[in-house]
């Protein structure tokens, strides 16, 4: 397995990727398949792009704290 760090590309790229995932995003949240601002399961606040992870090898999208 590969792993390319995200930290580095365009936030189009990042756009492009989610939306290979299932996701959308304009930029700053990310969205489900219905359009609805994906939210943090433990917390309850919307997932934004500029603080998130994608687990390789899988959808998993985390919400990262700064």
């Amino acid at each position: 397995m590969e792993l390319i760090s995200l930290k580095n590309i365009s936030v189009q790229s990042k756009i492009l990727l989610l939306k290979q995932l299932g996701y959308q995003s304009e930029g700053e949240f990310i969205y489900d398949a219905e359009k609805r601002k994906a939210t943090d399961c433990y917390i309850d606040i919307p997932v934004r792009g500029s603080n998130t992870v994608i687990l390789p090898g899988s959808t998993i999208i985390l919400d990262i704290m700064n």
